[in-house]
């Protein structure tokens, strides 16, 4: 294996080692559904989507975990506005995140555990840390004695003066030490609660990932992603409170994508600058969305604007259309000859571009020049189709070789057009010209709408309708 990755702890480029030959345990921070996501959220979407498809195309075997935070502060407040309860929000946005990853090409991940789903676990979490002397309760609240881990800061990479004082909490004198973080909160009145030993709560929200990885992955994960900004508190506090409770690393890989900003500005609500994922894929197409994302290195800033969202389609056109002209090729050879023997250079040079392509997939998930090796393809493929004669075991080597990047990276959509043969079309047409003489105006518009979807363009002329690939 060649794979390379730059792990956020060490701050280096690594050999990817999995824990166990052949098996890749992936926990991924997903999202607190209280809202729909937006295009922030959609970078870890996409990106470790990328990731598990790499994976599992090098022959691994991958468990990808994505949480769901189903219960927080966030989540309390929204579902009073709304008048409904944190359950029944919950179900609403988790419906919507759904929608909204599968909106944007990305595959269900392998389990996708819920806070709500996982309170004996958390409970019991907790309990082992106070059993161990690395938690202490105070007026109902569970806190984690951050001096009990010497190593806090150390994916930060920040001594205890220079961090924060914790993130979804106050700092307040009910604490040993101001950066101890809370692990479980006392119930407030009318809150969402559970019983536990220190009466009636709700976890803190570091503890929730810990609890859910160690539940579906055991002590030490392979790889943790998410975004840069979960470095601190929220993964920081994790390692503290897993590493505690094991005694082991909680993963050997720490991946972080970078932030997106929109119009090279910082997105925030104060800006009032935030786009929807929802909103997005109603002008935007999916895969525009998802090249976008990866034409970046991932742990660099991202630019999303009309200019970078008109620039990404434009090149996946020019993906489709090269696929598309390929496809209407092999149909056309497929009624010659086909013995014409495989061209070796034009072979070789796939062969080159393959392992161009996977070496940059193995440098760190290069998505970018991964995606110039696609472009190398295309204008390979051009060539190609410049020549008078073709062979089909030739086209035939091209599709596969699209196939195999596209399977990584999915930036095609499904092949829509050239799967009609030219008879198929002609008698198509002869049937739209018989229904309307008839005056069979429905079918008329059925066959015209069939026709558009599968990029046929008709043309009225003095000789009759003639017809063209779009």
């Amino acid at each position: 294996m060649n794979l390379k990755i730059y792990n956020s702890l060490t701050r280096s480029l690594e050999a990817f080692k999995p824990r166990e030959p052949g098996k890749v345990n992936m926990y991924v921070c997903g999202p607190t559904v209280y809202d729909y996501i937006h295009i922030g959220n959609a970078r870890p979407v996409i990106f470790f989507d990328v990731v598990r498809r790499y994976l599992e195309v090098i022959g691994l075997e991958v468990k990808y975990i994505v949480n769901f935070t189903d219960v927080d502060d966030k989540m309390i407040r929204k579902a009073n506005e709304l008048s409904i309860t944190v359950p029944e929000l919950a179900e609403q946005f988790i419906a919507a995140f759904k929608q909204d990853r599968d909106g944007l090409g990305a595959r269900p991940a392998t389990l996708q555990p819920r806070v709500m789903e996982t309170i004996p676990e958390i409970i019991a979490f907790i309990q082992g840390l106070v059993d161990r002397g690395a938690a202490y309760e105070n007026g109902g609240d569970v806190y984690f004695r951050t001096n009990t881990f010497p190593e806090y800061g150390k994916l930060s990479h920040k001594n205890l003066d220079e961090l924060q004082y914790g993130i979804r909490v106050e700092v307040d004198e009910r604490k040993e030490n101001p950066q101890d973080f809370v692990l479980w909160k006392a119930a407030k009145p009318g809150e969402i609660y559970w019983s536990s030993p220190w009466g009636d709560g709700r976890p803190g929200w570091h503890i929730e990932c810990s609890a859910m990885a160690h539940k579906y992955a055991g002590d030490t994960l392979d790889i943790h992603g998410g975004g840069h900004d979960l470095q601190f508190p929220h993964h920081e506090c994790e390692i503290a409170q897993s590493e505690s409770f094991t005694g082991k690393p909680l993963a050997r890989y720490w991946m972080h994508n970078g932030f997106v900003n929109i119009n090279n500005e910082k997105m925030s609500k104060s800006l009032g600058n935030g786009i929807t994922v929802h909103v997005l894929l109603e002008s935007v197409k999916k895969e525009a969305i998802r090249y976008l994302m990866l034409a970046t290195h991932y742990r660099s800033p991202l630019n999303f604007s009309d200019e970078t969202i008109s620039q990404a389609t434009k090149s996946i056109e020019r993906l489709v259309n090269n696929r598309d002209n390929v496809l209407h090729r092999l149909s056309t050879v497929a009624k010659g000859d086909l013995s014409l023997a495989p061209d070796e250079a034009l072979r070789a040079r796939l062969a080159e571009l393959d392992a161009e392509f996977h070496a940059r997939m193995d440098d760190d998930f290069g998505t970018p020049d991964a995606i110039t090796a696609w472009f190398g393809l295309v204008t390979e493929t051009n060539n190609y189709l410049q020549r008078e004669t073709v062979s089909e075991s030739d086209l035939l080597a091209i599709l596969a070789q699209i196939a195999k990047m596209d399977n990584v990276l999915g930036l095609l959509p499904e092949q829509a057009s050239i799967d009609l043969l030219d008879e198929e079309v002609d008698a198509l047409i002869i049937e739209r010209t018989e229904a309307r003489n008839s005056r069979n105006w429905a079918r008329a518009d059925e066959i015209r709408d069939l026709l558009a979807e599968r990029g046929i363009v008709l043309e009225d002329t003095p000789q009759g309708i003639r017809w063209r690939r779009k």
